[in-house]
């Protein structure tokens, strides 16, 4: 691709994208930046959508609130950086309302395609990074620590999350790369940096 690129990193909780989002980014030497809290906006409704006392969130306005906060980085971060001829690398995207609203909390995954298409005024990224750990070590990284309220959902969830994504993936091979995240940092960090310069074809 010679334009700018808009790349995400997507998976389970625990599974390394913040790190590996931020190795890439300098990598790339593009921006960096993550969903939920890429905005000052965003960093509002972050705290409410994993702060442990909400309790009552409907998953229709959990949703919608995610779609809010997506609305306003596609403004903000994603297509400024963009259009100024930047690549993007972002910790999260649109990817994961389908995983974790849609194949998680059971909405209709075509409504929730038609909001966030329309949130994100039709820019899906152009390459998706799915970093894959399986349940057991996700369960196991999460043991011993203070958890948000996604990561406090039961097992069963966090495994239709993990299935969703990859679901996704085999359906739209040419957008996304999967990657073995069980490995050692450096060791994934050098597979993912490979597998993206390969696709891109720099």
């Amino acid at each position: 691709m010679s334009r700018p690129v808009y790349l995400a990193f997507e998976g389970t909780e625990r599974c390394g994208k913040s790190t590996q989002s931020r190795r890439l980014a300098e990598h790339l030497g593009a921006a960096l930046t993550r969903e939920t809290g890429g905005t000052p906006v965003g960093e509002r409704l972050r705290m409410i959508l994993h702060d442990v006392d909400v309790t009552d969130l409907d998953s229709r306005a959990e949703a919608l609130m995610i779609a809010a906060d997506r609305a306003q980085h596609m403004a903000r971060v994603v297509m400024p950086a963009l259009d100024a001829g930047r690549d993007v690398v972002s910790d999260r995207s649109v990817y994961s309302t389908l995983a974790y609203q849609g194949y998680g909390r059971g909405i209709d995954l075509d409504e929730l395609t038609l909001v966030n298409t329309w949130a994100v005024r039709g820019r899906w990224p152009d390459l998706v990074v799915l970093l894959d750990v399986p349940s057991d070590m996700v369960d196991a990284r999460l043991a011993d620590r203070a958890l948000d309220r996604f990561e406090r959902e039961s097992t069963d969830f966090h495994r239709r999350v993990r299935d969703g994504f990859h679901t996704m993936a085999d359906k739209d091979a040419e957008r996304w790369i999967v990657i073995d995240a069980t490995a050692e940092k450096d060791v994934v960090e050098r597979a993912i940096s490979a597998a993206v310069d390969e696709r891109l074809g720099r």
